[in-house]
C-alpha cells in the first residue's frame, strides 16, 4: 500500500496558473469553482517588495476530518492513500466543506455534489502523473510515495525545510511546501488592501461571495489587521456553506426539545393528569417543530432527494448520522407521550418522563458534537457550545409554555416563568464567558466578526437585547407582580425565540467568516 503526497515548490512557482487550467480541463471543473488555484501575496515595503505564489488544494490528510463527518462515506480513502469521492453517494450536506481546514472542497454547480482535488487518481491508477504536474513549466509540483524513502519527494522532505498548512489542526496533511512564505500559508496573516486585488476593484463579487481574507471596507483603514504582515494580491472567492437554514434548525429543535423538557418537569411536579397542557400540547408542539427541523435539514441539502442515504448508507463516525437517529428516537418518545396524553394515562407519562428528558437533551445538544467535527471552524469548537444549546432548549421550553398560557390553563405558571428566566440567565452567562475567554487567533477573529464586525448589530440588538435583555426584564416584572401576567410571559417567550435565531445566525455565520486558504 502506498501513501501518495504532493510537494509544492514555492521557490520555483511563477504563478502562471497552468496547474489551475489543466485541472479544470482534466475534470471539467465549472466556472466559479476550483479544485486547485494559485494564491498571490505581496510582502515588504516599497521599494523592497516581493510577490510570492502558492498553489492551494486538498491536503490529502492522513486523519481527514472530511471523511469523518461525511454522512454517507462519499469521501473515502483509496488504496494509494488518496482521499477520493463518489458522486453518486453525496447528498450535498456541505459538512465536509466546514470540516476541511484548508477550504479545499466545493459544491459543483452542475452535479450539486462535493468535489475537490483527488490527485487525478484515475490517472494514478493507470500509471500516469496528475495533469497539474505534467503542465507545470518549472516542475514546482511533484508527487510521490511518502512511505518510500527513495522517492524524490521523500528525499526533499527529509533534506530541506518544508512546511504544511494549519499544522495545529493535526490532520496530518500530505501536501508539503518548500520555500513558502509563512504568511501565504496562514490566511489570517494577509489581507486584501482597500483598493482590492490585482484583477479585482471590489471586495465582493456580483454573486455576493466574500473573498476569503480578513475583511476590509473600501475607502477605510483595514480593521482586524493585528498580525497581518502581507497583502493578498490574488485569490479565489469561496461561498459560505451554512446559513439561515442551519441557524433555523438549531432553534426549531430547541423548541421541540424544550417543550418536552417542560412537559417532563410538569410530570415531576405532579401534574401528569393535566391532559391538555401536559399530555397533548407539548408532544404536538414538539412534533411540529421536529417536522420543521427535518424540512430545514433536507432543504439545505444540495441533493435533497438523497436524504434517506443518511439511513441506508450511514457513516457512523458522522454526527449527522448519529443526530438523525437521535431525532428519530426523540420523535418516538414524543409519539408515545402523545398517546399517553390522549388516553389520559398518567402512569405512562410518568414512565416516559426520564426518556423524554434524555432524548430531548440529546436532540438539543448533539449539534455541539457535529460542530466539533467541523475542524475548519474554530469558533464552533468551544466546549461551551453543548451547555449553551441545552440552556437554549430550557429557554425555548419556558417560551412555549409561556405563550401557551394565553390559550389554556397551564399548571404551575410560576415554575414556567422561573424556567424561562433561568434559561435566559444561563444562556447570557455562558455567552459572556465565551466572549471573554481567549482562544486561538481564528477564534478571536470570529468573535470580532460577531461582536464588532459584520454581524455585530445582529448579535447585540437581536441576540443579546431582543433575545436576553427584553425577556429577562419582562419575566422580572411579571414575577414581581406575582407571576400572573399571561401577556408578559408570552411576549417574553416570543422575544426569546426571535433573539435565539438572531444569535445562532450570527454565531453560525461568524464561524465561517475567518479565511481558511
Amino acid at each position: 500500500m502506498t501513501r501518495m503526497g504532493f510537494l509544492l515548490d514555492s521557490d520555483s512557482c511563477i504563478g502562471c496558473h497552468a496547474c489551475t487550467v489543466a485541472c479544470k480541463s482534466e475534470h471539467d471543473v465549472p466556472l466559479g469553482v476550483n479544485r486547485t488555484w494559485v494564491k498571490y501575496i505581496e510582502t515588504g515595503t516599497f521599494p523592497d517588495v516581493a510577490r510570492k505564489f502558492n498553489v492551494m488544494r486538498c491536503n490529502q490528510c492522513d486523519d481527514a476530518p472530511c471523511m469523518k463527518i461525511c454522512p454517507t462515506s462519499a469521501l473515502y480513502r483509496a488504496d494509494n492513500g488518496v482521499v477520493d469521492f463518489q458522486d453518486e453517494d453525496c447528498i450535498g450536506c456541505k459538512s465536509c466543506m466546514n470540516a476541511c481546514p484548508y477550504d479545499a472542497l466545493y459544491i459543483n454547480p452542475e452535479t450539486n455534489t462535493a468535489h475537490k482535488c483527488n490527485m487525478c487518481n484515475h490517472r494514478l491508477e493507470v500509471g500516469l502523473l496528475p495533469s497539474c504536474q505534467i503542465v507545470c513549466p518549472t516542475e514546482a509540483i511533484k508527487i510521490g510515495d511518502l512511505d518510500d524513502p527513495t522517492s524524490e519527494i521523500s528525499r526533499i522532505i527529509a533534506r530541506d525545510d518544508v512546511a504544511v498548512r494549519a499544522p495545529e489542526q493535526n490532520t496530518k496533511p500530505k501536501v508539503y511546501y518548500r520555500g513558502a512564505d509563512q504568511a501565504s500559508l496562514d490566511p489570517t496573516r494577509t489581507a486584501i488592501a482597500n483598493d482590492g486585488m490585482i484583477w479585482a476593484d471590489t471586495l465582493r463579487d456580483p454573486n455576493g461571495k466574500h473573498h476569503p481574507t480578513i475583511p476590509v471596507q473600501a475607502g477605510h483603514i483595514p480593521t482586524q489587521t493585528d498580525g497581518v504582515v502581507a497583502r493578498t494580491a490574488y485569490t479565489t472567492a469561496h461561498m459560505m456553506t451554512w446559513k439561515e437554514k442551519v441557524s433555523g434548525y438549531l432553534v426549531t429543535k430547541a423548541v421541540a426539545a424544550g417543550a418536552m423538557l417542560m412537559a417532563a418537569l410538569m410530570v415531576l411536579l405532579g401534574h401528569s393528569t393535566a391532559q391538555a397542557a401536559v399530555g397533548v400540547m407539548p408532544p404536538m408542539v414538539a412534533g411540529v417543530f421536529l417536522a420543521l427541523t427535518g424540512v430545514l435539514l433536507i432543504g439545505d441539502l444540495k441533493q435533497p432527494g438523497r436524504f434517506h442515504y443518511l439511513i441506508t448508507k450511514g457513516n457512523w463516525s458522522s454526527w449527522l448520522v448519529k443526530g438523525a437517529y437521535l431525532l428519530m428516537a426523540f420523535a418516538v418518545v414524543c409519539a408515545l407521550w402523545w398517546i399517553g396524553g390522549l388516553t389520559e394515562s398518567a402512569g405512562l407519562l410518568k414512565v416516559l418522563a426520564i426518556p423524554a428528558v434524555l432524548t430531548a437533551a440529546a436532540a438539543a445538544g448533539y449539534t455541539a458534537f457535529l460542530f466539533a467535527q467541523c475542524e475548519g471552524r474554530d469558533l464552533w469548537q468551544t466546549p461551551l457550545l453543548l451547555p449553551v444549546l441545552l440552556a437554549q432548549a430550557v429557554t425555548a421550553g419556558g417560551a412555549v409554555f409561556g405563550i401557551a398560557d394565553l390559550f389554556m390553563d397551564i399548571p404551575s405558571p410560576a415554575a414556567v416563568r422561573w424556567v424561562l428566566l433561568g434559561g435566559v440567565a444561563a444562556t447570557a452567562a455562558l455567552i459572556a464567558v465565551e466572549l471573554t475567554s481567549h482562544g486561538s487567533r481564528t477564534v478571536e477573529l470570529a468573535v470580532a466578526a460577531m461582536t464588532t464586525g459584520r454581524y455585530a448589530q445582529q448579535f447585540w440588538w437581536g441576540g443579546v437585547f431582543v433575545g436576553l435583555v427584553v425577556p429577562a426584564l419582562f419575566m422580572i416584572l411579571d414575577l414581581a407582580d406575582g407571576g400572573v401576567s399571561g401577556p408578559l410571559a408570552a411576549a417574553a417567550g416570543l422575544f426569546a425565540l426571535v433573539g435565539m435565531f438572531a444569535y445562532e445566525d450570527a454565531f453560525v455565520r461568524a464561524g465561517q467568516s475567518v479565511p481558511l486558504s
